[in-house]
């Protein structure tokens, strides 16, 4: 495993590398890993990195210490308000530009993201890890909607993608009571997809990246991308943008490598060309 240099300039977001799998774990766990404004531009500048990287083709995230992320860091953003009252610079609308935000950067990307959901997540960082492909957790973690409690919404993406896991029903026990689910509740509404020792976590996790990273990754990350989109398409339109992502694909190197290691009844070995 290799660490690498974070494309920003701080610690509180780690970074490495391990075969073809980027791990990037926040790291601010006196804070049970809640998000400052310098970590939001952090993980995302990391997640647009490892979507551009060739040689990453999973990423797992994750988080230090006790908990995976409490939210967003409540107490730097109630000092950047009375700093804003004070000066007369604005409002709180200043701190949510999404256009570059993760829970933005997480949806768009093609390359699978793995949540290996370690403790608490809660708020935004209940959003965040809903909005990654698959969830692994550990028997310690949560999942804690309480925005309702805080006077809030689920701002991050979490009143979209809730309801599409879960369905409307449960979306709103979940939202409306301000609900915190432990790990086999979690397991049991469809928010996880498996629940393991918490001293198994990161190999499991691990072991599901490299699985996926054996397969050919401009197939898999074809595949999301239509999986993605299909949610907002007709199955027509569907099928039509499937077909345009087929085409390219079937003149790949990796698609003549399947086919040739099916034949010689080998492990393939894609090489994402």
């Amino acid at each position: 495993m290799t660490t690498t240099t974070d494309p920003t300039t701080t610690n509180d977001l780690l970074y490495e590398v391990d075969g073809h799998v980027g791990i990037i774990t926040l790291n601010r766990p006196d804070r049970l890993n809640a998000i400052s404004r310098a970590m939001l531009e952090a993980l995302s500048a990391q997640l647009v990195a490892c979507q551009k990287d060739r040689e990453i083709r999973v990423v797992i995230l994750t988080g230090s210490g006790r908990g995976f992320c409490s939210g967003l860091d409540l107490q730097e953003q109630g000092e950047r308000l009375r700093e804003e009252g004070e000066s007369g610079a604005g409002s709180g609308y200043s701190l949510f530009d999404w256009r570059d935000a993760p829970p933005t950067v997480i949806y768009r990307m093609d390359k699978p993201i793995i949540c290996a959901l370690n403790g608490a997540a809660a708020g935004y960082g209940m959003d965040i890890a809903l909005l990654c492909d698959i969830r692994i957790a550990s028997v310690n973690a949560k999942m804690g909607a309480v925005f309702a409690k805080r006077g809030v919404l689920p701002e991050s993406g979490g009143t979209w993608i809730l309801p599409r896991l879960v369905g409307w029903h449960r979306a709103a026990e979940i939202a409306f009571r301000g609900r915190v689910l432990d790990a086999a509740e979690s397991l049991e509404m469809g928010l996880l997809n498996k629940v393991v020792p918490h001293e198994d976590l990161m190999d499991e996790a691990m072991a599901w990246a490299r699985e996926i990273a054996n397969n050919a990754p401009l197939s898999v990350q074809a595949t999301k991308r239509m999986m993605r989109l299909g949610w907002d398409e007709t199955f027509e339109a569907a099928v039509d943008h499937i077909y345009l992502q087929l085409l390219p694909l079937m003149q790949s190197e990796d698609f003549k490598e399947g086919v040739a290691s099916f034949l010689e009844r080998r492990e393939p070995h894609f090489q994402g060309r």
